[in-house]
């Protein structure tokens, strides 16, 4: 029996829109990484870009449980030698909800040459309103 192996031709790939308005961050990013890698499909492959295309509207809306509003910092270097940036998740949200779950999707996928591909198939909104609705994509439930 032989192995399975997509060509590039044979990848089909889809649009999908996620809502997250109301629920959690990191399950609304775990989904995300799913869709953007292309584990949900029969014809998963893990060394070749399968996946599909994401929408995420209502990242303002999304919720983060317990005290991580509060108690979560998100670092990042300035690229000066010894300066270190550090953001409260608090501010974050209210500033840069898009930059959040961006993120947490990304912490979600392999730090790769797949990875990369796939993060550009990411579009994040912050309201409702989005501008793929030529695509016609399809919703995805949690």
């Amino acid at each position: 029996m032989s192995t399975y192996m997509p060509k590039a031709g044979d990848i089909q790939r889809k649009w999908y829109v996620i809502d997250a308005a109301g629920k959690p961050l990191g399950r609304v990013a775990a989904q995300a990484a799913i869709l953007l890698r292309g584990k949900h499909k029969v014809t998963f492959t893990p060394n070749a870009d399968c996946g599909d295309h994401v929408v995420i509207i209502n990242c303002k809306d999304a919720a983060l449980t317990g005290k991580k509003l509060e108690n979560k910092i998100w670092y990042h270097p300035t690229l000066y030698i010894g300066h270190m940036k550090k953001v409260n998740y608090k501010t974050l949200m209210a500033q840069k909800p898009c930059k959040a779950m961006e993120l947490a999707v990304k912490g979600m996928i392999p730090n790769n040459t797949l990875g990369r591909a796939a993060m550009t198939r990411l579009h994040l909104f912050e309201g409702a309103e989005h501008i793929h609705a030529a695509q016609k994509p399809q919703t995805w439930e949690l």
